[in-house]
């Protein structure tokens, strides 16, 4: 049997997930830009040396780190975000770059 309390946390579970969804959908949409850049980017590096840079992956890491504190977001979550997706746009990239040698 169901209480009112359980009822509501049910459905404010349910509001949550909705409004998780929203953000999923916008964040593929930013990460369909980035992925346009990406492939702009792949096709300007004259090798795969370029295209794995890791100072600049640093560079971006020490960036996105910095803008989740100042908006008070865990920088560890970003931070491990930001390497699993810039991995797989090196691998994109590398692609790229390859079909444009």
């Amino acid at each position: 049997m169901d209480t009112k309390d359980q009822r509501a946390q049910r459905e404010q579970l349910a509001a949550v997930r909705v409004a998780i969804n929203e953000v999923d959908e916008q964040m593929v949409t930013l990460i369909a830009r980035r992925e346009r850049l990406i492939r702009i980017a792949g096709t300007l590096k004259a090798d795969p040396a370029a295209v794995r840079a890791p100072a600049r992956v640093e560079q971006v890491i020490a960036h996105v780190r910095s803008v989740a504190e100042a908006k008070n977001v865990d920088p560890v979550v970003v931070e491990a975000t930001y390497r699993a997706m810039i991995e797989a746009f090196i691998e994109l990239e590398l692609k790229v770059q390859a079909h444009t040698a």
